[in-house]
């Protein structure tokens, strides 16, 4: 019994957090995750404490595993993360179960010359006799030349290959004796080669980078406002004969039956504060905002998981919503998404947004995004007889299961199509020189070969 109301306490204040999350996100103050260590961390908060618009929460971290509990435990307390360099900031991304905007300070040359002044003045070591990470090749370049000497690229550890052996990067060239001591951006790097006995030195940020990150958080912070204000439009088509009597039903049933949908709808409606219009048997409209529909849809991801619509049957619910700047233009946008989600099957959701992409069936395994007006996919659209979301769509299979090879039963699967039509969306782009046969694969001991086509778009 005890464990259980524990589970009940812990349940309603994840709820409450979540609730608190979402309300502030509309509020003037954004609650700012600051995720740093020891040496750093003092530093960024009083910097971020000079913008009004920010409420700090730091958290210090001293190991890269301490990263993923900090952001798992406080998930709905921040509105956005700024970490205190790349590194900590790539553990997040490769998590990637974080919701919130993710910053970080970047170590730009002007980080750079404080240590240098420190090594070179203090420690006698020459600017060509130290090893690097976290930099970019241009940036140190431009340094080495205002020293009057060449930069050697193998000496860095750019942010792009920055992987667990940065320390046996320092440690080798330190070892065989190209170096004499290494400069890091990263605490635990530091740490380590310290330790081993590496001389090293610990590049901090300016105060500048610092505020570069927060006028970016800002900016972001904006833009996010406005996306979450756009207009949203729903588009419903309900089966109102799903669950009717298929021997016998009257007039009076069915009148009785849109009742009850209209009821249900309402309350849905009021959930995601918006209004229902009833534009013919079976048929909704409903106008909302982007925000909304975004936090029930888990970011346009899954079907709203709401008791109204699981009592009509998922299965007679097809919807389309349409992101726009205007009412006429988010209409637009759902009533082609729900035109898209009507290819598919009775009870898909696909939803159209304001960048020309649509995204969809929501929920599903074939959940694919792809563009409806696209320059890269116009010129094949010319060439062939398939239209650019047709193209988009198999660019879009493709990326998802991470190969350019596919069969037509394959692409019928994903593109919920007979495999005839596959078929020919594959001969098409065949005949114009996009894909080619490759091989064969016989899938059963006396079925037909199928061919194994690479797309290339």
């Amino acid at each position: 019994m005890f464990k259980i109301s524990k589970y009940l306490q812990w349940f309603q204040s994840k709820i409450l957090r979540k609730k608190e999350y979402n309300e502030s996100r509309l509020a003037m103050t954004i609650r700012l995750g600051l995720l740093g260590v020891e040496d750093n961390l003092q530093l960024i908060e009083s910097v971020a404490k000079e913008y009004s618009e920010f409420t700090t929460l730091p958290f210090l971290h001293s190991s890269r595993e301490e990263i993923i509990d900090i952001l798992e435990s406080h998930q709905y307390d921040v509105d956005m993360w700024l970490f205190s360099g790349y590194s900590p900031y790539s553990v997040a991304k490769k998590w990637g179960k974080v919701n919130q905007p993710m910053f970080f300070i970047e170590y730009t040359g002007s980080c750079l010359y404080k240590t240098l002044y420190h090594a070179l003045y203090h420690h006698n070591v020459n600017i060509n006799e130290l090893s690097f990470d976290g930099f970019t090749p241009s940036e140190l370049k431009q340094i080495f030349e205002g020293f009057g000497v060449s930069f050697i690229p193998d000496y860095l550890k750019t942010y792009e290959s920055l992987n667990d052996n940065i320390v046996e990067h320092h440690y080798k060239l330190w070892k065989k004796g190209k170096t004499k001591a290494a400069v890091t951006c990263i605490w635990d790097v530091f740490n380590k080669l310290k330790k081993i006995g590496v001389p090293v030195f610990r590049v901090n940020p300016t105060k500048s980078a610092i505020q570069s990150a927060l006028n970016m958080a800002l900016r972001t912070h904006e833009m996010l406002l406005f996306k979450d204000r756009q207009i949203a439009v729903q588009m419903i088509e309900i089966d109102t004969m799903s669950g009717l009597s298929k021997n016998m039903y009257s007039s009076d049933e069915i009148y009785n039956k849109e009742i009850q949908i209209t009821q249900k709808l309402l309350i849905y409606t009021k959930k995601v504060q918006g209004s229902l219009k009833a534009v013919g048997p079976g048929r909704y409209v409903i106008f909302s905002t982007r925000g909304s529909l975004s936090d029930i849809t888990q970011n346009f991801t899954a079907v709203p998981d709401i008791e109204e619509l699981h009592q009509l049957s998922q299965r007679a619910v097809t919807c389309g919503i349409g992101i726009g700047q205007s009412a006429y233009e988010a209409e637009i946008h759902a009533a082609k998404a729900l035109f898209h989600a009507k290819e598919y099957e009775n009870g898909a959701w696909m939803v159209f947004l304001d960048n020309k992409t649509i995204n969809g069936p929501l929920g599903k395994p074939e959940n694919i995004t792809y563009s409806y007006e696209s320059k890269k996919f116009q010129t094949i659209s010319e060439q062939t007889s398939l239209s650019v979301a047709t193209i988009s769509k198999v660019d879009s299979i493709l990326k998802k299961i991470g190969k350019t090879e596919i069969t037509a039963h394959e692409l019928a699967q994903h593109l919920q199509i007979i495999p005839r039509s596959a078929r020919r969306i594959l001969d098409q782009l065949l005949k114009k020189g996009y894909a080619k046969e490759i091989a064969e694969e016989a899938p059963h001991p006396r079925g037909r070969p199928r061919k194994i086509y690479q797309v290339s778009l």
